[in-house]
């Protein structure tokens, strides 16, 4: 028996990892550890839906367990569920979609993951706008690929313009992300944009991906999937999934859409990867995106209610502007004129009132000196994070 002590060796993927935004998160993980506690805390700074999943979702994923759907499913999903999601598609968009463009994963992270995965090399370069959801960056970095970055600012909604887009493609750019409605901005990109890009992609061999899981809670104006724009879908995928629109986050439910071509490769990577989702969660997904109007109506209006009285308070509170979000489940604040550091304004409103919300910052260079604040929380709740915040503001004079 050696006394040599283990030298453990990790891959560079784990190395790069490291590296992740968890600064970003640390303002909600201490009002976590605040609430376990015992402190009142409101917590404003998650995403996660406070709804329960409809009762008719959760009686058809139990009966299909009983009858035995408890076994391995196919690579690229289930024919039910990829045949909802089809028909969905085929209804919001001029083009029509088959079963063979659909491919289903456990979860939209796990779906740009694996697109992404069937798409760029190491080295290769993919295009992101910001603001963008905390999640992408961590996944260029796992793939090691070089990302370049359009802002998207405030002085024009956190809305991408085509310019700026297209004067970012170079060379060795292989793929442009994209995200509408917008996390964490509820900005919807215009329509034509979303043509001219994928045009202009196209002729350029460049793939267009946009991530669309917010795409049924929209307000004031219509969503329009990347895919009923484009011209052409050759170099054309979207990506969605039902943690928002259903209240489903822990089903861990997404899907893509894309040509044949690259569906197939996406069932082999799958294969290789996970092997499948529960089949009892695709026939209850099936059934959800089957049976969905009543409902996720109903949510998205009850999102708007508590959209229109959180902004209302908001726009009470003097030096606080705010960008009233046509989409989506949180609002950007802009908290610059009480301090410039949104992570210092974020801290101390904890602190001092026990309120969690996002730092802008953790979305990039174009939301410093925002904070994102969630809508997910009851009424009640929501106003008192609002009297709670005027309160802070009014203390800092």
């Amino acid at each position: 028996m050696t006394n040599k002590r283990f030298k453990a060796r990790y891959a560079a993927l784990a190395e790069r990892l490291d590296h992740a935004e968890a600064a970003a998160w640390a303002v909600h993980d201490r009002a976590l550890d605040m609430q376990k506690a015992g402190d009142d805390v409101v917590l404003l700074s998650i995403g996660d839906p406070d709804f329960r999943t409809p009762d008719p979702i959760i009686d058809n994923a139990v009966s299909h367990m009983r009858v035995g759907r408890t076994h391995y499913s196919p690579a690229l999903g289930e024919l039910n569920l990829r045949r909802a999601v089809a028909d969905y598609e085929s209804r919001v968009s001029p083009h029509s979609c088959a079963i063979d463009n659909v491919a289903i994963f456990p979860g939209v992270t796990n779906a740009i993951f694996s697109v992404l995965s069937c798409l760029l090399d190491p080295g290769d370069e993919c295009v992101f706008v910001e603001p963008q959801y905390v999640g992408y960056p961590p996944i260029a970095r796992a793939l090691d690929v070089n990302v370049t970055v359009v802002p998207a600012t405030a002085a024009h909604q956190f809305v991408p313009r085509v310019d700026d887009i297209v004067s970012a493609i170079g060379p060795h750019t292989r793929v442009v992300f994209l995200n509408t409605p917008g996390n964490p901005t509820g900005a919807i990109i215009d329509p034509d944009c979303l043509r001219q890009v994928a045009d202009y992609c196209r002729q350029r061999d460049i793939w267009v991906v946009c991530d669309e899981v917010y795409s049924m809670f929209t307000y004031d104006k219509a969503h329009r999937s990347l895919r009923s724009c484009a011209n052409s879908l050759d170099n054309v995928v979207v990506i969605d999934g039902l943690s928002k629109s259903h209240a489903m986050s822990g089903w861990r439910m997404g899907w893509s859409v894309a040509p044949a071509a690259l569906t197939d490769h996406l069932g082999r990577f799958s294969a290789m990867s996970m092997f499948g989702c529960p089949q009892f969660i695709q026939d209850a997904a099936a059934f959800a995106l089957n049976n969905d109007e009543y409902y996720v109506a109903d949510m998205c209006d009850r999102y708007r209610k508590r959209r229109d009285a959180v902004c209302e308070r908001l726009s009470a509170i003097d030096g606080l502007d705010f960008l009233l979000p046509q989409a989506g489940m949180f609002v950007m604040i802009d908290v610059s004129q009480f301090d410039q550091d949104d992570t210092h304004f974020a801290e101390r409103l904890l602190e001092a009132e026990r309120v969690s919300i996002l730092p802008g910052s953790a979305f990039g260079s174009t939301t410093r000196g925002h904070a994102r604040l969630s809508l997910v929380q009851q009424m009640d709740v929501l106003l008192d994070g609002c009297e709670r915040l005027r309160r802070f503001c009014l203390s800092l004079g």
